[in-house]
């Protein structure tokens, strides 16, 4: 059962398009990258499949995220998850315009709405509507917040400029409120590993979430975690760093993501079968 309850995590899911922002120039108009990435929770037991896909142009940029459940993990939690977020890029930063993600869990469906307004304000609605969000203070505490995909976007732009992990992005995710502080790891080199056959230098970063008190405690994928790690690779000889394995320890166990496929701008690879 433990596994069956990691599917439900929203770590890996979350993290997964990161791949895509360092591949998508946003100095012209670009082709859409897509990935995909595989996640195994209790025992090796494949519980998730995230599919991302990135678009982008000079000042624009969209990403759309689906999940779903696999293989024994289904028969105790039936989950299938689509967000999106579409907003600005400048030359130093991203600023998310809506955000919408749409959740199914065992039959029962959420839907969740962000906007987000040029003087930092944020407005938000979720179906079926939580009142702890209605308050001015939930309301001053989701100010100057980014979508969680945009968060990992940010990351993967400064890594890609910098190589330095340390960041400390406000989350607010169209339910809970929480910060991710991201910092340098120790860089390793990978051997080839279960059924991805990746291998080659990386760079690590470590990521521990902070939760806000007074916002609910599960964030609007339907999971949690508290802490993880990063590996990056530069794939394809160039300057993209792509995320290639991940891995978040929950109250429930651990859950581990590998890199499948990245497809896009000239790149074609395939880690796993």
């Amino acid at each position: 059962m433990m596994f069956a309850r990691s599917a439900l995590l929203a770590a890996i899911a979350a993290t997964a398009f990161v791949t895509l922002g360092a591949l998508a120039a946003p100095a012209q108009e670009s082709d859409p990258v897509a990935l995909r990435i595989e996640v195994y929770g209790f025992a090796g037991f494949h519980i998730l499949t995230n599919r991302t896909r990135l678009a982008t142009s000079d000042d624009r940029y969209t990403i759309a995220m689906d999940l779903d459940t696999r293989g024994i993990a289904s028969v105790f939690v039936d989950l299938t998850s689509h967000s999106e977020v579409r907003g600005r890029l400048s030359r130093d930063a991203v600023h998310p315009d809506a955000y919408h993600g749409d959740v199914r869990r065992n039959g029962d469906d959420r839907h969740y709405r962000i906007d987000y307004r040029a003087d930092g304000t944020v407005a938000s609605d979720q179906t079926p509507p939580s009142t702890a969000l209605r308050s001015s203070a939930a309301t001053d505490q989701m100010h100057g917040t980014v979508d969680q995909l945009t968060a990992f976007f940010i990351l993967e732009r400064q890594l890609a400029q910098r190589e330095s992990c340390a960041l400390v992005v406000p989350v607010f995710d169209g339910l809970s409120r929480y910060n991710l502080r991201f910092s340098n790891a120790q860089p390793e080199t990978l051997t080839p590993e279960g059924r991805q056959h990746f291998a080659g230098p990386t760079i690590a970063c470590d990521v521990h979430r902070e939760d806000v008190p007074g916002f609910p405690g599960h964030d609007a994928n339907g999971g949690t975690y508290k802490r993880g790690k990063i590996w990056y690779a530069r794939l394809a000889g160039g300057n993209q760093m792509v995320p290639v394995r991940m891995e978040f320890d929950t109250e429930f166990g651990t859950v581990e993501g590998y890199l499948a496929e990245l497809h896009g701008q000239g790149v074609d690879l395939h880690f796993m079968d």
